[in-house]
């Protein structure tokens, strides 16, 4: 049996394929680093998994031989061909050759869940690095059915998405991470794990999707709204930064709201916890 990096260097050979920069490809050759990603994802035989991004099909082959079925989104058609020439005697294989931001994913997963045997859907994916926000965001708002989320990304951008709100490395993403899931790191991957090896170091992180919310806020767009506005201007104070965007009718005003909720009025947006921002929406609605 070759290895991971010999059965990369074989396939990108047989079908003359180089990384395309432009979609952010890069080949994961790291074999322990597959068996953590799908050791961490805790797939079984009543399990729908959906790839996003499968690339030359590294980790999909080790997803179908877990997983109940395997459905794969590859927006790059030299890739389809190869995925569907290496696992066209996989019964639980499915390839669309789609943007994953356009795919309905609900009607995909109610679809799918109509076979009975399927009970949990995960998300599986070593995301393109310009457009891992996006993806995230969208399998978070969307609400979907989904019992957790592995994904490798860039490092700084996954020590944003599994910080505690109001700690260390908090932006406007972890309120929304945290809302929706607890996250939880799970392997630092050098880029040598990679060919091309891409600049940075990456991370495997794993959001397990919450079944309630942590907080309660009366209208959770405008909660959302509202911490979006303050990190907008992180640099001010909270006050100023949501009297400048018309969240507060006036400076005073937020002064107020801030003093009702024994916050300090000179406190910036990083250090309010996601309990204090639904409080803060909910004075306002």
């Amino acid at each position: 049996m070759k290895n991971i990096l010999e059965e990369t260097k074989f396939i990108m050979k047989k079908y003359n394929i180089k990384a395309n920069k432009s979609l952010g490809q890069n080949f994961l050759i790291d074999e322990e680093v597959v068996r953590t990603i799908v050791e961490s994802s805790e797939i079984n035989k009543e399990d729908f998994v959906i790839e996003i991004g499968p690339g030359l099909g590294t980790l999909t082959k080790y997803l179908l031989e877990k997983a109940k079925k395997v459905t794969c989104i590859e927006l790059d058609k030299k890739m389809i061909r190869i995925l569907e020439d290496r696992f066209k005697l996989y019964d639980n294989f499915e390839v669309l050759n789609q943007d994953v931001l356009k795919v309905d994913l609900k009607t995909l997963i109610e679809k799918t869940k109509e076979n009975k045997e399927i009970k949990n859907v995960k998300v599986v994916a070593n995301l393109p690095y310009y457009i891992t926000t996006p993806i995230i965001m969208k399998l978070l708002e969307e609400q979907l059915d989904l019992e957790s989320i592995t994904v490798m990304i860039q490092k700084e951008v996954a020590e944003r998405l599994i910080a505690i709100p109001g700690e260390k490395n908090t932006g406007a993403i972890t309120y929304s991470v945290y809302y929706y899931s607890n996250a939880e790191g799970i392997l630092e991957v050098p880029n040598n794990s990679f060919i091309p090896e891409p600049e940075v170091t990456s991370e495997v992180i794993k959001l397990n999707i919450r079944k309630e919310p942590p907080v309660e806020a009366k209208n959770r767009e405008l909660m959302f709204k509202i911490i979006k506005n303050a990190f907008m201007q992180r640099r001010k104070t909270l006050v100023n930064a949501l009297t400048n965007t018309k969240v507060f009718a006036s400076k005073e005003e937020g002064i107020n709201i801030l003093k009702d909720l024994n916050l300090d009025e000179n406190i910036r947006a990083e250090n309010l916890r996601i309990e204090d921002f639904a409080n803060i929406a909910n004075k306002i609605v």
